[in-house]
């Protein structure tokens, strides 16, 4: 069974624990956020290719194709 924990408790916990985080800075923030649209991008790229490529083969092989 979980102990039972007061709202004021609560609240003074959460502050504790968010006095603890290291916040990245302006600089970092947006070199991340850069970084996942880059590889995000990428890695939409390259499934779009490799889908085109897969249904190109399939058309191919069924015949398909026209």
């Amino acid at each position: 069974m979980m102990a039972k924990t007061s709202p004021a408790q609560f609240v003074r916990e959460v502050r504790q624990e968010l006095a603890k985080v290291t916040w990245p800075s302006r600089r970092e923030l947006i070199y991340t956020t850069l970084s996942v649209l880059a590889m995000s991008s990428l890695a939409a790229l390259f499934f779009f290719v490799t889908d085109q490529i897969i249904g190109w083969a399939v058309e191919w092989v069924l015949g398909l194709g026209g």
